[in-house]
Order: structure tokens, then sequence, then C-alpha cells
């Protein structure tokens, strides 16, 4: 591995659990975005020093994030990994499992939590309903953002104007 790549490995791997992604699955998928070749499991685990299993675990972990696609050479009995080449189509799929994974539960503990607070008085059931109200929002807004990426580019595009703006009106004072 070049020291370019190696530098991206590591650096990526370090920020995976920032993310909520274990090192050594975030490692794995930064070796298979730098790469332009499919990889075979034991090729990933000696460019990263780690076991096998290790990258096998790894590897299972990114396809159920639908990030890596397992592919087979004809004439070849090893499995070789890949992931896909257009990085708007993994971001929407790392976000689209992390909402599942990590927002949604918390929608529907505040939803099932409202009834139950009611009865704790009018401060807190105001805060679950803001809660909820607030959290129902981003929902919206986020099930918009991961329809696709032309619609997240969209939005990306129009949220980004308003920095444009925002720097010149500064720049006026």
């Amino acid at each position: 591995m070049d020291s370019g790549t190696k530098k991206f490995v590591d650096s990526w791997g370090m920020m995976g659990p920032v993310w909520g992604i274990n090192a050594s699955v975030a490692r794995v998928h930064a070796l298979l975005i730098a790469s332009s070749e499919p990889i075979s499991l034991e090729d990933i685990a000696e460019r990263l020093g780690i076991s096998k299993g290790n990258a096998s675990m790894s590897l299972k972990e990114l396809k159920n994030w639908g990030v890596v696609t397992l592919i087979k050479e004809p004439g070849d009995r090893q499995d070789y990994y890949v992931t896909d080449p257009d990085i708007w189509k993994i971001f929407i799929a790392i976000a689209k499992e992390r909402k599942r994974r990590e927002f949604d539960p918390v929608l529907k503990l505040v939803r099932e939590s409202l009834p139950l607070i009611e009865k704790d008085g009018a401060l807190v059931a105001k805060r679950f309903k803001d809660m909820d109200e607030l959290l129902t929002t981003l929902d919206t807004l986020g099930e918009k953002f991961l329809e696709s990426e032309t619609v997240a580019k969209s939005i990306l595009a129009f949220v980004s104007s308003f920095t444009k703006v925002a720097k010149t009106l500064r720049g006026k004072k």
C-alpha cells in the first residue's frame, strides 16, 4: 500500500468511531474506496495487518450497510470485494442505515412516551410534544434528503447558497 493510501486508510479508521463505525470496518471500507480493482479477503487482511476473521466481519458489516459488494472472478475460487464508485451512493446508503439504526428508534421512543409523559405535568408534556414535533420535522427532511442522490445534491446546493449569501452580507458590513 502506498503512503497516500495508508494515510487515508489510517485516518478514515480513526474517524470511524466518531461516526459510530468500528475502526476496522472503517479501514476496510477506506481501502476499498482507495482501490480501483476488487480486493480479496486475504489481500484486505494482509494490507491492513488484521486477521482474516476481522476482515471478514468488517466486510459483512459493510455489506449490511449496502456499501460493499461481493464479486466472483471467473475461474477463481476467492471472493473479491468492491465499493460503489459513486461516493454519493455510498453517502446515501450510510445515512439511510444510520437513520434507521439511530434516529428512528429515538423518534419511536418519544412517540410511545408521549401518552405516559402527559400525566407528569404540563411542562414535561410540552417538552415531549415539542421534541416530537422537532424530530418529526427532522424525519421528514431526512426522508426527503435521502430519497436520491439528485435530491440530496439539490438540497445541499440550496442550503450552501445561504452560506454564500451570509458571507457576502458579512463582507458588506
